[in-house]
């Protein structure tokens, strides 16, 4: 939580998925937005990475309310090209999205005294879209999951 000088504490949001398309590699897309994150936030991202990625999309997810809550679970239902798999409770290994951060916190991010979310939201970008070159760094996120990708 960055806090500001004056005011209360303020907070800002990322998302982000780990994907693999058979004959197109692996990549990672997300968003970042301030406040807290939302169950209509997911959806807006789902729809948006799904234009990206031009395909049928099948979401292994964690367990936030957000991704859960009713709301979500008729967004889900009226798109045919998503399908929904969550992880279960309090096992964050086989979730790609948690490596990450890990990079990001120890490049984009580290000693970064951010005087503003503008600036935390900017290295943070910055830090994210450099995976976008890291194919493997990627690839090695979801193997560590053990998840069998393009097997269908």
């Amino acid at each position: 939580m960055l806090h500001v000088v004056k005011g209360r504490p303020a907070t800002m949001s990322m998302a982000a998925v780990c994907c693999y398309h058979r004959g197109h590699g692996s990549r990672t897309l997300f968003c970042t937005c301030p406040g807290w994150y939302h169950d209509r936030d997911l959806v807006v991202f789902l729809d948006r990475d799904h234009q990206v990625l031009d395909a049928p999309v099948i979401l292994v997810g964690d367990r936030l309310a957000a991704h859960r809550s009713r709301w979500t679970r008729a967004a889900i239902e009226a798109r045919e090209w998503l399908e929904v798999e969550y992880l279960p409770s309090h096992t964050p290994e086989p979730n790609p999205v948690e490596n990450v951060w890990s990079p990001l916190k120890d490049t984009a991010l580290a000693n970064l005294a951010a005087l503003s979310f503008a600036e935390l939201g900017s290295a943070v970008r910055s830090g994210l879209r450099r995976l976008r070159y890291r194919p493997d760094l990627v690839d090695g996120f979801l193997a560590h999951t053990e998840l069998q990708l393009g097997t269908k």
